[in-house]
């Protein structure tokens, strides 16, 4: 079989942002990520580009002007003054105003869309941005630690050239912007892996389907505490294996969200590289145009080892167990290996209600697609709003619960550690 090529896009400012001493976002990480790949020799089989950061012009095809305006205007010095903008745009608690918080933005967003752009015009097959994968930033407001959303821009890019995306998510939370960004479309398909209950954002039930022309075209996965590798491989295959045979999607988003692993600062999830890197294998290997972005995860340490484990996937290169002397070396003892071990917490995710999930989508949600055309008719030549309607189903017959919005400045408190929100590695 041919290698495909492979792009890796990165730019080193993006590593010296600072949302705060006690914020678990440590834009840090992307330095100590890409400082392994180099570590491990993988940029030798990589196209590593340095991406340009997204222009005004470029955020606002997804976010609105004035919401734009207000990211590039505020800053620690005049945020006081500009108080009663940042309560309308959520600024202020999860995502506070940080001094480079635009420029970290357009980097993000930059990487992104370089990718999207590079698999239109056929000089990639597989498009990297570990900087990417922001996920719940909206049309008009920041969320959970996201300001501008990368995905949203990459895709509508992606849409240019492609009649069909599907968006795969495996971050510990629901891919909420990204969901409510393409509600209403057939034209990208929108399947998200994540924790689910009184848990931020709080939503990404099963019943929650999308609407109009986009109705059937979003799939959310529900998941419970101590997911281990094998139980997530039992479900996600057979749902991604439906989605591509009755969706036949043209290119793939996949979003690699970090805090589903096992020991994340915010996680209660329990998957190690394998079972993480094994989403990534599995959707490389059907053999699709696709860009992989980064998300969420507050272990340092661990995003670097999975972002690395996962780049030599992408390549098709095995590493060493141990890791090569790097400028970060002392960030992974006392082991200063590359696996990440599970922890004995309980998988609460038991065979009946994985069983549950997966009869619910075989006879309700993915059965149905058999009667959907396979090119979606509908032309997008811009989304307008985000739709956040609720779904009209019932749930008489299953036990699963349906999606309980909680406020938007939810923290994870509840399954963070007393010593994890410092800056210790």
């Amino acid at each position: 079989m041919t290698r495909r090529k492979v792009s890796y896009f990165y730019n080193d400012e993006v590593g010296g942002f600072h949302y705060g001493p006690q914020h678990p976002m440590k834009p840090h990480r992307l330095r100590m990520t890409h400082d392994l790949v180099i570590g491990y020799g993988l940029y030798k089989k990589l196209d590593i580009c340095r991406p340009k950061k997204a222009t005004e012009e470029e955020l606002t095809r997804f976010h609105s002007d004035d919401y734009i305006s207000f990211l590039k205007s505020v800053t620690p010095d005049n945020a006081e003054e500009l108080a009663h903008l940042m309560t309308k745009y959520n600024v202020g608690e999860d995502c506070p105003v940080f001094s480079g918080m635009f420029d970290f933005s357009s980097i993000s967003a930059g990487g992104s869309l370089s990718a999207a752009r590079q698999i239109n015009n056929d000089e990639t097959d597989i498009a990297i941005n570990w900087a990417g994968g922001l996920h719940h930033a909206k049309k008009c407001e920041a969320s959970g630690f996201c300001y501008v959303n990368d995905i949203v821009l990459a895709i509508l890019e992606l849409l240019r050239f492609h009649q069909r995306v599907l968006y795969i998510d495996i971050d510990l939370h629901h891919g909420d912007g990204v969901k409510e960004a393409f509600y209403t479309t057939d034209r990208v398909m929108t399947v998200s892996f994540h924790k689910y209950g009184e848990f931020f954002p709080g939503t990404g039930s099963v019943h929650d389907i999308g609407e109009r022309a986009g109705k059937r075209y979003s799939v959310n996965v529900p998941l419970n505490d101590g997911m281990d590798d094998n139980s997530y491989k039992s479900i996600f295959v057979p749902v991604i294996e439906s989605v591509i045979k009755h969706y036949r999607p043209e290119a793939i988003v996949l979003q690699c969200g970090a805090d589903s692993l096992s020991g994340d600062r915010l996680g209660c999830f329990n998957l190690t590289l394998r079972g993480h890197g094994q989403c990534v294998e599995f959707i490389k290997s059907l053999g699709l145009p696709l860009v992989v972005l980064g998300g969420g995860g507050y272990t340092m340490r661990n995003v670097a080892r999975v972002w690395t484990w996962e780049t030599a996937i992408l390549v098709d290169s095995t590493l060493p167990p141990d890791i090569p002397s790097n400028e970060y070396y002392n960030y992974f003892g006392p082991d200063y290996k590359l696996e990440i071990q599970p922890t004995s917490m309980p998988n609460l995710n038991t065979t009946e209600y994985l069983d549950k999930i997966r009869a619910f989508y075989s006879t309700r949600v993915l059965e149905q697609l058999r009667h959907i055309p396979h090119a979606p008719s509908v032309q997008v030549n811009g989304l307008g709003e985000p739709a956040m309607l609720d779904s009209d189903e019932d749930d008489d017959d299953t036990e699963l619960a349906k999606d309980t919005r909680l406020p938007m400045r939810l923290l994870d408190h509840l399954v963070e550690r007393d010593d994890e929100l410092d800056d210790r590695p």
